[in-house]
């Protein structure tokens, strides 16, 4: 079984996440692997090197995260551009690497860590979609508190990504983590519980 894990930044995914990898669910990770096609010696990396120019690279090769982040977040335009870049690498990687877990263990369930599941339309290749729910205003707050933004700063992420409330609408299972952590664990427990996995 797999299902594909979302939520909106500061949502408290990673947090989820590690909750069911501890409960023997292997995650791929899409975070993870955009990372490794940002490593020096990628062709994904030598391609935003063209189309940004180099000052997204530091001295040493690697990726100024920081420079391209402000580029970005700031031009709806540029995000577009960058995510034509990686998101076809993003996806073939993870399909494999879906397909191999699947393969090597069939009651398993794999779990596709993907924060932009939505907007990217990659739900339909999932069999369910879990998001991970707080309310804005608490994701803002969580935002500014966990990377030091300014409010303005933590606005314009949130407003990168789809609302909340609509993942919220649009989820298959939601897992609620606006309460503490005691409570998100026993709503795993419950789905875990729901979907007789071992």
């Amino acid at each position: 079984m797999n299902i594909g894990l979302t939520g909106g930044i500061a949502t408290g995914k990673s947090t989820v996440s590690r909750m069911l990898a501890s409960r023997g669910a292997a995650v791929i990770d899409a975070d993870v692997i955009a990372r490794e096609i940002m490593e020096p010696g990628h062709p994904v990396l030598a391609a935003v090197r063209e189309r940004f120019g180099p000052a997204v690279l530091h001295p040493d090769g690697t990726l100024d995260r920081k420079q391209l982040g402000e580029i970005v977040f700031s031009h709806p335009e540029e995000r577009k551009a960058l995510e034509a870049l990686t998101h076809p690498a993003i996806r073939s990687e993870m399909k494999r690497r879906l397909d191999e877990l699947e393969e090597a263990d069939p009651q398993r369930l794999v779990v596709a860590d993907i924060p932009l599941l939505y907007e990217s339309g990659l739900d339909p290749l999932y069999e369910e979609i879990m998001v991970v729910y707080v309310p804005r205003a608490l994701q803002l707050s969580r935002l500014i508190l966990r990377d030091g933004l300014s409010r303005e700063a933590a606005e314009q992420r949130l407003s990168a990504q789809m609302d909340i409330e609509l993942k919220k609408e649009r989820a298959d299972i939601l897992i609620d983590n606006s309460g503490g952590l005691e409570e998100t664990e026993r709503q795993i427990d419950v789905f875990w519980r729901d979907k007789g996995l071992r």
